[in-house]
């Protein structure tokens, strides 16, 4: 190990040789190994050592379920090196991914369009450099010219991805769409094809956080895109045609879940026997 490499975690785990030399291996099983991975590269120690330096891997794809024993595991990484595919999957599997991306990510270079739309307007920015940061509940970037943004992971409510021009050439761009300031805004992000497919993965994590199979009904759905467009929380009964005391309820459920937060509470008052005594007099004094 060189003196500029460090270990950034060692747990158990295993691991499945998919694909090996381009030949996809139907009877391919899981091996249980030891997982050491530092800055440079990722080992995996069993019987025999596969080691697979980080700069070899070419993409870090989506479930690769070659065989049923595939399918059976809820968690892995599928690493594709050259013609091989390595499925990996740690005893602690969220721990394993996040030290992954901290490994493959932290320190790296990207273009960065930020804010490219804020509260739904496109802005005009223009791309600049930007280093980028891992942590377990957030990526980091710091901008070349001092400002830095912030994605919290639990605060990524969609991930796309297009090809265009951008910073020069036309470059796969990611937009992601978070808050800032209790405002929704875009950022979008391209560079090297490995550093965006990593990207993606910690992107993607973060949106599987916020997806659930909620069960909305159809006017609670039409109540969560007026709010997200933009409409008044007061002005929702009359925009979706409800009543008041239905639309409350409504809220109550998705503050339950989870989809919406309260910002502010309001403070429902009614006249008592002195307050409308006072008012009287008040009125009788005009």
């Amino acid at each position: 190990m060189s003196n500029s490499e460090k270990k950034v975690t060692d747990m158990q785990g295993r691991y499945m040789q998919a694909v090996a030399d381009g030949r996809q291996r139907d009877d391919a099983g899981w091996q249980s190994c030891r997982i050491v991975l530092t800055t440079e590269r990722l080992v995996l120690v069993a019987e025999e050592k596969l080691t697979v330096p980080l700069a070899d891997i070419d993409e870090i794809g989506e479930r690769y379920d070659v065989n049923q024993r595939a399918a059976g595991v809820a968690s892995y990484l599928g690493l594709h090196v050259g013609d091989d595919v390595v499925l990996v999957s740690g005893a602690d599997h969220d721990e394993f991914e996040t030290d992954f991306y901290h490994a493959c990510l932290n320190g790296e270079v990207l273009f960065v369009d930020h804010p490219a739309v804020e509260g739904g307007v496109v802005q005009g920015t223009d791309w600049t450099k930007a280093r980028i940061r891992i942590t377990d509940d957030d990526i980091r970037l710091a901008l070349a010219d001092g400002e830095r943004v912030v994605i919290e992971r639990d605060d990524i409510g969609e991930v796309e991805e297009d090809e265009r021009q951008a910073a020069g050439e036309r470059r796969r761009v990611i937009e992601v769409e978070h808050s800032q300031d209790e405002i929704s805004v875009e950022t979008h992000v391209t560079g090297g094809e490995y550093d965006l497919s990593v990207l993606w993965q910690v992107l993607e994590e973060g949106v599987e956080r916020n997806r659930a199979d909620l069960d909305l009904g159809p006017v609670e759905e039409q109540v969560v895109m007026a709010l997200h467009s933009g409409v008044s929380p007061f002005e929702i009964p009359e925009f979706v045609d409800s009543e008041v005391e239905d639309i409350e309820a409504i809220y109550d459920r998705l503050i339950d879940l989870d989809v919406i937060e309260v910002v502010r509470e309001r403070t429902e008052v009614e006249m008592t026997a002195r307050g409308r005594s006072v008012a009287g007099d008040t009125m009788g004094e005009n």
